[in-house]
């Protein structure tokens, strides 16, 4: 049974980012009490652990000193900064809220301390739920991202000496991520995602390859909106798999954001928990020592069903299907996995898996040489 952490504390989900955002980290919560009531925290193979706020080093790794400056001040209420310089504005995706700096730093912190539990060996696989944060740039935030804990951890590995691959399954691209590494053949990015055609942030497409050094370490796969999860596994296993076995990675860094879920209201993927969970199982069957981060996901329940189904797969641990009774009477979810059947036209599901395809054909091309992958 593999040894595996669990980074969470209730502090992660108190911050409110505005009432009517649609980032709800009380979703973090859920997804702890749900895991909970299964009592998998007992488990001898199980550590629960709690978080601890990055420092400025840590931070300035990535982000630039102005910035991480900028963004304790608007923490703080102080005037000297310009918001909007940085990303930040009332109505859009980054508002400032109460102890912004304090939770964004939690949360990279999370994710450090699982990095270092993996790199340890002290932990086969850690899972910091609140981290994830994949958009966040170099002076800015963007997409409901001020610190990009991912890059951090990443550099962390990097700088122990680590080949890393970066696995990312969110509904949307890992463009800050994928930015930090663009020309480093120390860091595979692999990014699954709606194609940035219809989708924030609009990159993340086929020919996004990397440069100079690291040209052929950066593979997107876009796929089209209402793609199901038969395709969705098959792009995977056609193109992540062979490229990580190929890159022989010391530690995996895989970014598993939910709002690749059917019912997430701001995406338009077509995936259920199983196919969520059948992509897990593929991570999972690399043995290769593995950072799980959360990420996006918009339906919370959602959220909270299948970070629960992946950390199941990451301790080797079957649930349920039926949701202990104490959870299931307070938030009245029964059900732990999915029972839908997707109908979805003939004609999304020609141009799904023509994307699809497309997609796998030209990382197949270009990116598999550099890698001699037959």
């Amino acid at each position: 049974m593999r040894k595996t952490a669990f980074v969470y504390d209730s502090i992660l989900s108190k911050h409110v980012l505005r009432d009517t955002h649609p980032m709800k980290p009380v979703r973090l919560q859920y997804t702890y009490d749900l895991l909970n009531s299964y009592g998998i925290f007992e488990e001898s193979s199980v550590k629960l652990i709690g978080p601890r706020e990055a420092i400025y080093e840590e931070l300035a790794s990535i982000h630039s000193g102005e910035y991480i400056s900028a963004v304790r001040s608007l923490s703080g209420g102080l005037k000297e900064y310009l918001p909007e310089k940085y990303g930040f504005s009332e109505s859009g995706d980054n508002p400032i809220f109460t102890d912004m700096y304090q939770a964004a730093a939690l949360s990279t912190g999370a994710s450090l301390i699982g990095a270092e539990l993996v790199n340890s060996g002290e932990s086969d696989v850690a899972f910091s739920i609140s981290g994830g944060l994949h958009h966040a740039d170099r002076n800015s935030a963007s997409g409901f991202c001020i610190f990009n804990d991912p890059a951090i951890a990443i550099k962390y590995f990097v700088n122990n000496g680590k080949k890393v691959a970066y696995v990312d399954i969110d509904a949307h691209h890992g463009d800050g991520v994928q930015n930090v590494f663009y020309d480093d053949n120390r860091v595979l990015t692999i990014s699954l995602h709606e194609s940035g055609s219809y989708l924030f942030p609009g990159t993340g497409f086929s020919n996004e390859i990397g440069n100079e050094q690291g040209k052929g370490y950066s593979v997107n796969i876009p796929l089209y909106p209402y793609t199901t999860d038969e395709l969705y596994v098959w792009a995977f296993k056609q193109v992540a798999i062979p490229m990580i076995t190929a890159f022989q990675p010391d530690v995996l860094v895989a970014q598993l954001g939910v709002d690749s879920y059917y019912t997430d209201p701001l995406t338009h993927l077509n995936i259920t928990s199983a196919g969520y969970s059948e992509v897990i199982q593929h991570i999972m069957d690399t043995n290769i020592p593995c950072l799980a981060l959360g990420g996006g996901g918009y339906d919370v329940m959602a959220v909270a069903r299948c970070w629960s189904l992946a950390y199941s797969v990451m301790c080797d641990i079957s649930l349920s299907d039926t949701i202990p009774s104490d959870f299931a009477s307070k938030y009245g979810v029964h059900v732990l996995r999915d029972t839908v059947k997707m109908d979805i036209p003939e004609e999304i599901l020609e141009e799904s898996s023509k994307l699809a395809e497309e997609s796998v054909a030209y990382i197949k091309k270009h990116c598999f040489p550099v890698h001699r992958i037959e």
